[in-house]
């Protein structure tokens, strides 16, 4: 039986984090199969290329040892306070070597913002907490770092009439190049098919990618998808995005799928399971058309979606439920304009002395 795609793409990032174990010390392996049935796998990667850069940081800055190998939990344990604030120091900046299109290496600069550090950070806590839980050394240093503070980023998304302009662009592609629209006419029925559905439920770029065809359901309109964290749900789409699904299920029923994508809903050029990239570039190449001063990737589309949803309903719970947040409180950062909005605009609802001749 074929996996799911889910399945599918988590044995992928097992096989690819068991490479990256090998460039850390082995005794890193306790905490890769400690947090492994609470991690995702995409988590888990992130950490051991993290992972690598702290040792990096000991080994070339601190001298501890001559290669990565030869760390024991030991040299984590002893490392001092001081030390570990020197590394949220050279994340910010740090050099790299790498191979160049002619084979040679080279030295690369690498600046990192807060955001990345961040991350970093986060990972070396997680580290330093898991080996203190499991009694693999006898205090935390790490949870006494300072995360750093991140500035309040703006929430880029497309408002109603640009959403309008986008998926004519995608129905028509009235401007695209002349080799884009030869590709666009291959193509076109199945964008709009993804784009509506993106734009009309909030699913995640990696959900959309990963449906069968057998997670539709026209009697309810409805498709089941896999949520990060292991959950499957329903999610119920609109009349608008069962058409744009139905014209596409009807051009997709002309197709050969390639051995091992006959499951698919989407299907690339190639005729295989469309990929998370390709989806990228799509959602690029008609957004840069419409809305050239905004950077609309697919999560902007969610985002589009829950501010559209939001609007409609004023229900934040509604939303964080729909999207898929497991923390209210993240919907909330993300809406927190358009909730001061609201309470603006409701400002003269409650009278406390009617005018004269008011019943």
């Amino acid at each position: 039986m074929a996996l799911a795609y889910h399945e599918e793409l988590d044995k992928k990032n097992t096989v690819k984090l068991r490479e990256l174990q090998k460039d850390l010390p082995v005794f890193c392996n306790v905490f890769f199969r400690g947090i492994d049935q609470t991690t995702a796998s995409r988590t888990k990667i992130a950490y051991a290329y993290d992972l690598k850069v702290f040792f990096t940081y000991l080994m070339e800055e601190l001298k501890l040892h001559d290669s990565i190998e030869q760390f024991t939990v030991s040299d984590v344990e002893n490392c001092s306070i001081p030390e570990l604030e020197e590394y949220m120091e050279y994340l910010k900046y740090r050099t790299k070597k790498k191979k160049n299109a002619d084979g040679e290496m080279e030295t690369i600069d690498i600046l990192n913002h807060n955001k990345s550090i961040k991350r970093k950070i986060s990972s070396l806590k997680s580290f330093y907490n898991y080996l203190y839980k499991a009694g693999l050394i006898s205090s935390n240093k790490a949870s006494l770092l300072s995360l750093p503070k991140l500035s309040q980023e703006e929430i880029i998304r497309m408002d109603q009439g640009e959403i309008a302009e986008f998926l004519d662009e995608v129905e028509n592609g009235n401007q695209l190049s002349k080799k884009e629209r030869e590709f666009h006419e291959k193509n076109n029925v199945r964008d709009l098919a993804m784009m509506q559905l993106m734009l009309g439920t909030g699913i995640r770029v990696s959900e959309c990618v990963g449906l069968n065809l057998s997670d539709l359901d026209f009697n309810n309109n409805g498709i089941r998808i896999h949520r990060k964290g292991g959950k499957n749900v329903t999610i119920y789409f609109s009349d608008e995005v069962e058409s744009g699904l139905r014209a596409y299920l009807e051009e997709r029923k002309l197709k050969i799928p390639a051995s091992g994508h006959e499951e698919a809903l989407f299907l690339s050029i190639q005729n295989k399971r469309i990929s998370v990239r390709s989806v990228e570039k799509m959602v690029k190449k008609y957004a840069g058309r419409v809305t050239p001063l905004k950077h609309i990737t697919p999560h902007k589309l969610r985002s589009s979606y829950g501010t559209n949803l939001y609007q409609e309903t004023g229900d934040i719970y509604l939303v964080a439920d729909v999207l898929g947040h497991s923390d209210v409180n993240t919907t909330k950062k993300h809406y927190a304009a358009l909730e001061e909005e609201r309470r603006r605009s409701v400002r003269n609802v409650v009278r406390l002395r009617k005018e004269e001749g008011e019943s």
